[in-house]
């Protein structure tokens, strides 16, 4: 009798687990193409970039992408830093949505800029150095110039338009992608650059910021051009 209802009583608990389980697998598989949600492969893959099986290169990719697509864009969608940042103080809701993209819903937004200033500070010695500019026509937003070493976040990435996040198997990969278009900026963009001469001198660039708030920017450069 006792072994009977033993039985009886696993069958039971046997039937009320199965069912999480199945839901619970359902759920993280679901949630596998979401960012930042789960670092999950998608089904079937091994972890890769775009177009490919192989483990993804982040370095290749932004290397392929860097000089053939990363900058043209950059050069032929900025918008001019007197138009752009005036139009985020007087209206930040709906100067983002006509200038800016967004990585996914509730996202920061994303801004390619151009603009031509003049150095007022240099702000070196940190992981993430930066120049204070003066730009005509920025009105009082206070614009800075990342120069690195580091630099840090995904504007760059989420700015272009045509990198997002269905073209990888993962977070991860997708995280390093923007990392690794950054390190194209660090060794390419500001390499040459001497940050103790830089002040009072002016620079030509574009670049890409996220809006934190309309007040202050931080722009990661595309292109810099520093005058003589």
């Amino acid at each position: 009798m006792a072994h009977a209802a033993s039985a009886r009583h696993g069958r039971r608990a046997r039937g009320l687990l199965v069912p999480g389980a199945v839901l619970l697998a359902l759920s993280l598989a679901g949630c596998s193409g979401v960012p930042g949600v789960y670092v999950v492969e998608k089904a079937g893959h091994a972890s890769s970039g775009p177009g490919g099986g192989e483990k993804f290169n982040a370095t290749a990719f932004a290397e392929q992408v860097w000089a053939s697509k990363v900058v043209p864009t950059a050069q032929k969608d900025a918008q001019d830093a007197a138009t752009l940042l005036p139009a985020l103080r007087a209206d930040q809701k709906g100067a983002s949505a006509r200038y800016g993209k967004q990585a996914g819903a509730g996202s920061p937004y994303s801004f390619l800029v151009r603009g031509t200033g003049t150095v007022k500070d240099v702000t070196s010695g940190n992981a993430v150095g930066s120049m204070r500019l003066d730009i005509p026509g920025a009105g009082k937003t206070d614009v800075n110039l990342a120069i690195g070493p580091a630099f840090v976040g995904t504007a760059v990435r989420d700015s272009v338009g045509f990198i997002g996040f269905g073209q990888f198997n993962n977070q991860i990969d997708y995280a390093d992608a923007a990392a690794a278009l950054n390190n194209k900026v660090k060794t390419t963009v500001v390499r040459d650059l001497d940050p103790a001469s830089a002040k009072g001198k002016k620079v030509t660039f574009t670049g890409a910021f996220q809006l934190v708030a309309p007040s202050s920017v931080m722009i990661t450069p595309i292109t810099l051009e520093v005058a003589p």
